[in-house]
């Protein structure tokens, strides 16, 4: 137990999981779900950076678990793993309408009327949940039946994924994604997985276009649940960047990687490798938008 919660996921530069190791140095740094600094992995060695201005006298504080999700559902995670509840300044908003709301935004279902972006609330009679905008009532066994849809297609593509069939898992994805947007709110976390599944496997099958098209789906949900100087956000930027270059969109690729360096130069540092290539990208790709200006110029 111990071992559980004094080690510390190590990441490669793109937050990819390698390992484990014990960092005792690092492992009195608390938690917060509202962190201001970050932990990121230079090969085994673990570097904390500000992601923010920290007055003198303020303490330094990182997150354990993901951020992107409910209150309830972080509590949940930390309980589990770490054994404690957590009194940050997200976490003592539990129970207040504005954590309640977000939480049906995050987690909860969408209205019925697909031109609302309302979020729903379990009704007084327990019929089914109301949207909070216009007022519509959701049956709570069409909300069952839809879910328990998910569910069944969401066990099928974990077999589809072992199996290696990236076409097939391809289309289960987007039947579970068409689901779950019959099902979800639009800023749901759980239709934002299953696009970044879908980005992860298209990028496999080196379908440039479409995986630009669902890379470009997420970012409104990361530009919501992240803050704005994120690591994870900034590594979408990235994505988004490279795709963009790739398929020749040079100018939005420029505000794309200008976006990533702005933030991933706080969380990974300028003299990185990581960071110099992105950096060197940055530069190919605003030469390149140069060139092609002045050849029209001519």
């Amino acid at each position: 137990m111990q071992f559980a919660c004094n080690a510390h996921t190590i990441c490669d530069s793109e937050l990819r999981p390698l390992g484990t190791g014990l960092y005792p140095i690092i492992s009195i740094i608390n938690h917060s779900c509202l962190p201001n600094a970050v932990l990121v992995f230079e090969g085994r060695l673990a570097v904390v950076r500000a992601m923010q201005h920290i007055p003198k006298g303020d303490e330094v504080l990182i997150s354990y678990v993901e951020t992107a999700a409910s209150s309830t559902t972080r509590q949940k995670a930390l309980k589990e793993q770490y054994f404690f509840s957590c009194t940050c300044s997200r976490c003592i908003q539990v129970g207040q309408y504005e954590d309640i709301e977000e939480s049906a935004i995050l987690e909860g279902y969408r209205c019925r009327d697909n031109g609302c972006s309302g979020f729903l609330l379990r009704d007084s009679d327990d019929k089914g949940f109301v949207c909070q905008q216009c007022g519509l009532l959701r049956d709570k066994e069409e909300i069952r039946n839809i879910a328990s849809d998910i569910k069944a297609m969401s066990d099928k593509v974990l077999k589809s994924n072992s199996s290696g069939n990236h076409q097939d898992s391809v289309f289960m994805y987007k039947n579970i994604e068409k689901l779950q947007k019959q099902l979800c709110h639009p800023f749901s976390i759980s239709l934002m997985r299953t696009q970044e599944k879908l980005l992860e496997i298209l990028m496999q099958l080196e379908d440039w276009k479409e995986a630009l098209a669902y890379c470009r789906l997420t970012l409104p949900v990361y530009q919501r649940v992240y803050p704005g100087s994120h690591p994870l956000l900034g590594l979408q930027y990235y994505t988004c960047g490279k795709l963009e270059w790739l398929l020749g969109e040079t100018d939005e690729a420029i505000k794309s990687l200008t976006k990533a360096v702005d933030i991933l130069r706080i969380t990974h540092g300028s003299n990185t490798p990581f960071m110099k290539e992105l950096l060197m990208k940055l530069q190919e790709a605003r030469a390149e938008a140069s060139y092609k200006l002045s050849s029209r110029d001519e």
